[in-house]
This record gives C-alpha cells, structure tokens and sequence, in this order.
C-alpha cells in the first residue's frame, strides 16, 4: 500500500504533509523502539492520557498503567522474528487529531517459517498533535487480521 498515495487526498497544505511526516516518523518509531525492546523510547510516543489495547484485547488506560504493562512485557517478548510497521492511512479528524491505519506484519525467522507465512494485524493510531507540534500516540487499538 501507498502511505502517500492514500493521504494524498486529504494534504491540502505544506502543514499538513509536515504533519503527515512526523506522523509516519512516529509509526517508524514503534516499529524501530519494539524490534530494540526500548521501553523508554516507546513510552515517550504516548500521550499522558492514552489508552491502548493490547493486541491480545488488554486494555490499558492512562501512561501509568501503558508503562507498567510495557515495562514488563517488552523486554522479555519472545517474539524471533521481525515485525515491521507502516502508516498506510491518514486521516485527519480536526487539525490537531489524526487516524492512522498502520498496517504490522509479523515475519518469522528465517528458517522458522509459520505455517500460514507471515501474520499481520492492522492497528489504529488516534494521534494528537501538541502545542510543541509533536504527534503523540492518544488512543490505539491493535487488530490481529484473521485468514
């Protein structure tokens, strides 16, 4: 999938294709702190009053309870393989909020093929800019995609 071709429409400014780059630097940074296990470095992409549910349906409501979930789970994932993860769609709900659709693939090890190849999940991304023109994750709900 296009990330700009999708978002193409909704740009109708330079602003706007400078908020759509520093929403896919924010995307490229999940993909980038959960493959290192940064704990502190994928934190920092939540907004104070988040929600997040879990791919496994855990919701998770508020940074403290985000960080202490993360915290516990992330450096000790088992996960072999690679997962990446890609803004595919944006679209802007008001100036300062944007929907994200990212499209996460799980790929396994080499050698360590699943039977089905790899398995993806589509989450959404509900993002607020800041006064400091930083985007911040606010409200996100990963989605496993079913075959």
């Amino acid at each position: 999938m296009n990330t700009r071709a999708n978002t193409q429409a909704n740009t109708r400014t330079g602003t706007r294709t400078a908020d759509i780059e520093a929403i896919e630097q924010v995307v490229a940074a999940v993909d980038r702190t959960q493959r290192a296990r940064d704990v502190e470095g994928f934190l920092a992409l939540f907004h104070p009053d988040a929600l997040w549910t879990t791919g496994h349906g855990k919701v998770l409501i508020g940074f403290d309870a985000i960080a202490e979930f993360t915290r516990a789970a992330l450096p000790s994932a088992t996960w072999d393989g690679d997962v990446t993860y890609e803004a595919v769609h944006t679209r802007f709900l008001r100036p300062d909020v944007a929907a994200v659709k990212v499209r996460q693939v799980y790929h396994p090890a080499a050698g360590e093929a699943e039977p089905e190849g790899d398995s993806e999940g589509t989450p959404l991304y509900v993002m607020t800019k800041q006064d400091d023109g930083r985007w911040l994750l606010h409200a996100c709900q990963n989605t496993e995609v079913r075959v």
